[in-house]
């Protein structure tokens, strides 16, 4: 039986460019490509768009 580790994420987790400034979907995409190439798979997001920056919600998972 395959066993699976799951991780929440969150806008908190992205790094951006400054401060003060909204996470652009460059960095949501640099961020998750990041923890896909660690094996991780997003199953379920929640996005939204503020002024020009994303937030975001998500739960990954990667096999054990």
């Amino acid at each position: 039986m395959k066993k699976f580790e799951y991780k929440v994420v969150d806008s908190k987790d992205v790094e951006t460019a400054g401060l003060f400034k909204g996470r652009k979907r460059e960095d949501v995409e640099n961020y998750l490509n990041a923890l896909g190439n660690e094996g991780w798979e997003l199953v379920n997001v929640d996005f939204r768009e503020l002024e020009g920056g994303l937030e975001f919600a998500g739960v990954m998972k990667k096999e054990v």
